[in-house]
């Protein structure tokens, strides 16, 4: 069972620490396909590279509903190839990273499966978030994933809970961004 409370944040929380970071890690998952936030989310990524920061995309093997769904949506949107990667070529590059977004992920950064050996998805690789200075989670509600686990990233003291639709959330966190 998960220690402590999750804090919930807003889209000029989140703005303001987009601002302020200088290395971002976006971890999108099926929650952004469901929203449909691709669109606002590879504008956003383009308005904080024009800023000079340090932006990149992370993508879990198994991310969607299907392997290569995630590919496939930021390729749509307009992503470019060269900032999104496979789990892989990031998960030991924590060190460094300001701010973490994870967009509509859940059981592919559940640290459960690293630190807890009776957990059902123990021993499945997942994107280390947690390791990030500061992590902030889109998600429509506290709810469990589609493995049924509650996450304690959620919990920890670096994370923040973005709550809502995704694509909402992004169109207005874009917005501020633009006008920033």
């Amino acid at each position: 069972e998960p220690q402590g409370e999750a804090v919930v944040t807003s889209v000029s929380g989140v703005t303001a620490s987009l601002l302020a970071a200088k290395k971002i890690l976006i971890v999108p998952g099926y929650g952004l396909a469901v929203s449909k936030g691709q669109y606002p989310l590879a504008d956003m990524v383009q308005q904080l590279r024009d800023m000079g920061k340090d932006v990149k995309l992370a993508i879990h093997p198994v991310a969607g509903r299907m392997p290569g769904q995630l590919n496939v949506l930021l390729a749509e949107a307009g992503v470019p190839y060269d900032i999104v990667y496979e789990m892989e070529e990031v998960n030991e590059e924590w060190d460094d990273v300001d701010l973490c977004l994870v967009i509509g992920a859940n059981d592919t950064v559940n640290c459960a499966a690293e630190d807890d050996p009776t957990c059902e998805i123990a021993g499945m690789p997942v994107l280390r978030v947690w390791l990030a200075s500061k992590v902030v989670v889109f998600k429509r509600s506290l709810g469990v994933g589609y493995a049924g686990l509650d996450n304690p990233v959620f919990y920890k003291d670096n994370t923040e809970m973005l709550l809502g639709d995704a694509k909402v959330n992004l169109d207005e966190m874009q917005a501020a961004v633009k006008s920033a």
